[in-house]
This record gives structure tokens, C-alpha cells and sequence, in this order.
């Protein structure tokens, strides 16, 4: 089962995709995780991540690409896994697509978490006064721009997987067990099948 979460910053894909891991055995793939651990790494790469990821605009495709392909590879993929935080842009779907068909594997469930803006906003603010310990990129006016380049860049994949057949719709402003059932409603069925 090869699933892809997807939505806005902040709209509970990895509480999501966390759940998913812990039922179904399949390894989540957090984009923003891998991200994070480069920059809390100290390496040269990670300093420039910091940079890109601070200002809230999105990693480069060639870098992300690289990093999901290795991690698809590893053996603790081969029963499935979760993409949290990508493809974020229609370039990125479409080497995902080719990548995946090389390894004789195939995108079976696109879940879009469908929220407010505003909501969402609130979220991460709430997110970051309860952690006491702020992410850099959980400010009012980072999450703002990562909504912007959101619905600029990343929004427009949904036409990209509709027409693939693969979008799986939930409310993603229900409670976070009422979202974890739809999820499991989806990929049970098709466990089922």
C-alpha cells in the first residue's frame, strides 16, 4: 500500500501518516521529518536547508527527489509507505511517477485533508505555544507564506492525481480519531480487495 498525504502546512498529514505507520506496518516518508533531521544535523546541506526552510519557500526537486528515492529503496519500504509532504509540485509528481514505475510500484491512495486557512493558522500558532518549543517554521507569518506558496504551487496537483483516479477526500476539521477512521475506511477496503 503506497499512499500519499496530502494537504496544507499544519493540516495533521504526519499525526495522520504517523497512525497509518503504527496500524499497517507501512513506513512513513515525512519529507519535512528528513528535512529537519538534515538541518539538526549541522551539515552543509543542512545550513542551506535551514535558510530555504526558515523563509518558508519549498526545497528543491532535485534534492527531495533524491532523498524519497533512497528512502523508497530501503528494505523497510517494501510493504508499503506513506508520502508526507510530497510531491509538491507537479514536476515532483511526475518524477515520483517514474521512479515508482521503475521499481514496479504504483501511488494507490492520494489523501487530501481538506481545512480552513484561518483554522489552520490557529493550529500552528496553538502548536507552537503548547510545545513550548517552537519549530522555526511554526511563526503566524511563515505559515502564512507556506499557505500562499501552497495554494500557488502545490494546490494545483490535485487536477494531476483526480485525473489518475487516486483522490480520496476527508474533512481534515473533524476530530483527529474521526479523520484516522476515514483514512483506515480507505485502506482497509483496499487491504480487503
Amino acid at each position: 500500500m503506497n499512499l500519499i498525504m496530502f494537504g496544507p502546512p499544519g493540516a495533521g498529514k504526519g499525526t495522520q501518516a504517523k497512525r497509518l505507520q503504527e496500524r499497517y506496518k507501512i513506513k512513513q516518508l515525512s519529507t519535512g521529518d528528513m528535512l529537519r533531521g538534515e538541518v539538526s544535523s549541522g551539515s552543509e546541506l543542512g545550513q542551506r536547508l535551514k535558510s530555504i526552510m526558515d523563509s518558508g519557500e519549498l526545497v528543491s526537486d532535485d534534492i527531495i527527489i533524491e532523498i524519497i528515492a533512497n528512502c523508497i529503496a530501503e528494505p523497510e519500504c517494501q510493504k508499503g509507505f506513506i508520502l508526507d509532504g510530497f510531491p509538491r509540485t507537479v514536476a515532483q509528481a511526475q518524477a515520483l511517477d517514474d521512479m515508482l514505475k521503475n521499481m514496479a510500484r504504483e501511488i494507490d491512495h492520494v489523501i487530501v485533508l481538506n481545512v480552513d486557512d484561518e483554522e489552520l493558522v490557529g493550529r500552528v500558532k496553538t502548536r507552537a505555544e503548547e510545545s513550548g518549543n517552537a519549530r522555526s517554521d511554526d511563526t503566524e507569518e511563515t505559515i502564512r507564506h507556506r499557505l500562499t506558496v501552497y495554494n500557488e504551487q502545490t494546490a494545483p496537483l490535485l487536477p494531476y492525481y483526480k485525473e489518475k483516479g487516486l483522490i480520496r477526500n476527508i474533512d481534515g476539521m473533524a476530530a483527529i480519531d474521526d479523520v484516522s477512521a476515514e483514512i483506515e475506511s480507505i485502506v482497509s477496503r483496499e487491504k480487503a480487495a
